[in-house]
């Protein structure tokens, strides 16, 4: 591969556009490079939360996984008509959200962000998430790309949900519910 990363600064994207990786040049703030760029910032804040302490082991390795493959979408993003994501990556987070899922209690009413600064980390994860859901989908709407590049943040946001919700109750802390009562008498 050599060294692709030889030099940091290039001076090129200094006018305001950027390379893609099939060489092309574009607009920093085109809806191509919000995608990626937004996708990128989601990978970050998971590494906010691989940061805590209250991240067990399984919980860990499928965050490691998830970065990766935020890693694999952000290539398709950049690369116009590139894809490595399919089914199976949706797949393997609906199977991960089942094991978090299935020592959880049913909801009764809504999560307010919090419990812990792990879980509330992992809530912010899940809100860039659907940030980056959207500005993927409005790409879609001017561009061809991997549908299930889509799917993928979309089952993710429930992916992160769920482990927010595990996060929370680590070292017996709770979640804290949404009281839509709270101004009756």
């Amino acid at each position: 591969m050599g060294n692709r990363l030889s030099k940091i600064y290039t001076r090129t994207g200094d006018q305001g556009s950027t390379g893609l990786g099939d060489g092309s040049r574009v607009d920093k703030d085109s809806l191509r490079v919000e995608a990626y760029g937004t996708t990128d910032e989601l990978n970050s804040v998971l590494g906010m939360v691989l940061s805590e302490t209250e991240v067990s082991a399984p919980l860990r390795d499928w965050l490691f996984e998830i970065q990766h493959d935020l890693f694999d979408l952000g290539a398709e993003l950049c690369v116009p008509g590139h894809t490595v994501l399919t089914e199976a990556f949706v797949q393997r987070l609906e199977q991960h959200i089942d094991a978090m899922n299935a020592d959880l209690p049913y909801l009764k009413e809504f999560i307010l962000p919090g419990g812990n600064r792990a879980a509330t980390t992992c809530h912010l994860a899940r809100t860039v998430c659907r940030r980056a859901e959207r500005r993927v989908l409005t790409l879609s709407k001017q561009e061809s790309i991997n549908d299930w590049g889509l799917k993928y943040l979309n089952r993710l946001s429930d992916f992160l949900f769920v482990a927010a919700r595990v996060l929370a109750r680590a070292n017996g802390g709770e979640e804290i519910m949404w009281n839509r009562k709270r101004f009756e008498s």
